[in-house]
């Protein structure tokens, strides 16, 4: 009892903290959700489950589902395992590591607005840098003043710059998983034969497991709420092309004043994360609590 008592008083500034700025905001959310509500006054106009029906029966929406799922998987399938790929190169010994480390590692810490203008720039149709460099190319010169501007490549456009973006925030967490992996292991598999391809499949993939789960997880929920780096580059356009969830609640809550629709926007966005969290939780990272001790609690 007094490990409990310890453990809910060093809680309490968490908790409060949790309980005023993420329940009470999703408790609003479902509130206004119900109503017929432009963001100004009380929400007065009740319309009970409108806006969810308007919500499913909306190709826009529906189009930002499809894009989402995209993204989820061209993360998993390309970011990742780049991001893999440049932690086990950075991860030998070699001359001015630290220096590759922190250039792929850069491109994170500059906050999404500035990525997204630097591209807007790269990317201007006829006179960016990008136009510059491919225009005489055979195979990838019908490119040049497309990039964001069509919606067949606009996506694509988008999905390269996130992976510039945050492959290096995943590069980091692999390294730190690398440095766990015990060298003795990997000496004992060499001397028994192993080569290196082997060696990374049965030895090295295997004990990093626990932290590509992290880095998957993180990687799909940061997919689904993605918007500042597809507002500040595209908007959602064109033509709804690269609109994702979080982008069109705010198209309807702050530009078309359809506060209540975009409230139930946001509540299936969380209803999206949280399911798949709880799923996640469930058949993926549990295996990684399992044997864990806490002083309150004993063995999970």
């Amino acid at each position: 009892m007094r490990g409990w008592a310890s453990t809910t008083w060093f809680l309490v500034p968490a908790l409060l903290l949790f309980f005023l700025f993420v329940l009470i905001p999703i408790a609003v959310a479902l509130y206004t959700s119900l109503f017929k509500w432009g963001g100004f006054g009380r929400p007065e106009d009740f319309v009970g489950l409108d806006n969810y029906r308007k919500l499913a029966g909306d190709p826009i929406f529906r189009g930002d589902l499809w894009r989402g799922l995209l993204i989820v998987v061209l993360s998993l399938v390309v970011q990742l395992p780049i991001a893999l790929g440049t932690a086990v190169l950075l991860n030998q010994r070699m001359r001015g590591r630290a220096v590759y480390r922190a250039v792929f590692f850069a491109p994170y810490i500059l906050s999404e607005v500035i990525a997204g203008v630097l591209f807007g720039i790269i990317f201007l149709p006829g006179s960016g840098l990008a136009d510059e460099l491919v225009g005489g190319l055979p195979l990838v010169g019908g490119l040049a003043g497309t990039w964001f501007s069509d919606p067949r490549t606009a996506l694509p456009t988008l999905f390269a710059v996130m992976t510039w973006k945050y492959f290096g925030f995943h590069m980091m967490i692999y390294l730190a998983g690398l440095q766990g992996v015990p060298a003795e292991v990997l000496e004992a598999a060499a001397i028994d034969g192993a080569g290196p391809w082997r060696r990374f499949r049965s030895v090295t993939l295997p004990l990093l497991a626990p932290t590509l789960r992290i880095s998957v997880f993180l990687s799909v929920i940061g997919s689904i709420q993605l918007f500042d780096l597809v507002w500040v580059t595209t908007t959602g356009g064109p033509t709804n092309s690269t609109e994702t969830m979080a982008v069109t609640m705010f198209q309807f809550g702050f530009k078309r004043y359809q506060m209540g629709y975009a409230s139930a926007i946001s509540v299936a966005m969380f209803l999206i994360s949280m399911v798949f969290s709880l799923l996640y939780q469930r058949y993926a990272l549990r295996r990684d609590l399992r044997g864990a001790v806490t002083s309150a609690g004993g063995a999970r």
